[in-house]
């Protein structure tokens, strides 16, 4: 089954559409300032289109604001009738703001098949050393290659008579 293609315009675009309007009314400008600035993100992986960080840090930041949105709903949601004093402006404010949290893991699959498009492996690596080594590139030493290896003048052909030595 094929993975459809999604335009990494495309998500930039709603999150940035949901966000303006999830910030309407209650959310802190915590909220706005973190949303914005993963979608600047997102603006710098649409510029370079072959950059792997850039996406790799869009990627991140998209998990980083799934955890910090439902840390702000969980403090500022009001737990009384507040809102509906305020009206249809606050429910729709912040049913854009929950219909772009329940978004984003979505669109970090699809950033992540974007990632991997680019050239990103599997693994992220974070800059610690690793252990692991790849092995493909090695030769074995069992099947070597007479013609690919490099001719030694100290070692004479073993079909010829061995040299006089002059001393």
């Amino acid at each position: 089954m094929e993975i459809p293609a999604i335009n990494l315009k495309a998500i930039v675009l709603v999150h940035w559409l949901l966000t303006v309007w999830g910030c309407m009314v209650s959310l802190p400008s915590s909220f706005a300032w973190g949303n914005f600035g993963v979608l600047a993100v997102g603006v710098w992986a649409i510029a370079q289109r072959d950059s792997i960080d850039a996406v790799l840090m869009f990627l991140l930041g998209m998990v980083v604001t799934i955890l910090t949105d439902i840390v702000h709903f969980g403090i500022f949601y009001p737990r009384n009738d507040f809102a509906t004093e305020i009206g249809s402006v606050f429910r729709f404010s912040q049913g854009m703001a929950i219909l772009n949290l329940l978004l984003k893991p979505a669109s970090c699959f699809f950033v992540y098949q974007m990632y991997r498009e680019r050239g990103g492996d599997y693994n992220v690596n974070f800059g610690f050393p690793s252990v692991w080594r790849n092995r493909d590139a090695y030769q074995s030493i069992d099947h070597q290659d007479e013609s690919s290896s490099p001719v030694n003048p100290f070692n004479p052909p073993q079909d010829s008579k061995p040299a006089v030595r002059t001393y």
